[in-house]
């Protein structure tokens, strides 16, 4: 059996209820979008990893939480962490061509026209993670 490298991802939902993407800037997935992160390097524990990659990609500092869910794609396993942002301001950096959040709207129609990595939108819907169109805490009238 091949090895696995393992990494991280982040999951990170803004307060109008928009998540956090970079288009890759490299393969695998050159151009597509994508959740932020990367690989775990050595010593690291995966919330050291999450912090650094989200900083390196997007130049948010976030606070990792829960773990949502794992994949394996390729020959990556990657663990998709809920994270908040502490600062900072969104600035694609590092290997992300690109940084955005995306409402409800923007992440099907980026899924429709085959701008997402492989699986990324049916992963998101089934995990619960997809973003909303308006804020979870919003009070009616």
């Amino acid at each position: 059996m091949a090895h696995l490298e393992r990494c991280v991802g982040g999951i990170v939902v803004d307060d109008l209820g928009r998540l956090l993407l970079i288009q890759r800037g490299h393969d695998p997935g050159k151009g597509l979008w994508s959740l932020p992160g990367g690989r775990v390097e050595k010593g690291e524990t995966d919330a050291e990893a999450v912090v650094r990659e989200l900083r390196e990609e997007t130049g948010l500092d976030v606070t990792p939480h829960t773990l949502i869910g794992a994949v394996v794609r390729g020959h990556y396993a990657i663990n998709d962490y809920e994270c908040t942002v502490s600062s900072g301001t969104l600035t694609a950096g590092d290997d992300a061509a690109d940084a955005r959040w995306v409402d409800s709207a923007e992440l099907v129609a980026m899924h429709t026209a085959g701008r997402l990595t492989e699986k990324l939108f049916v992963t998101l819907r089934d995990w619960g993670a997809l973003p909303r169109t308006c804020p979870r805490d919003a009070h009616s009238g």
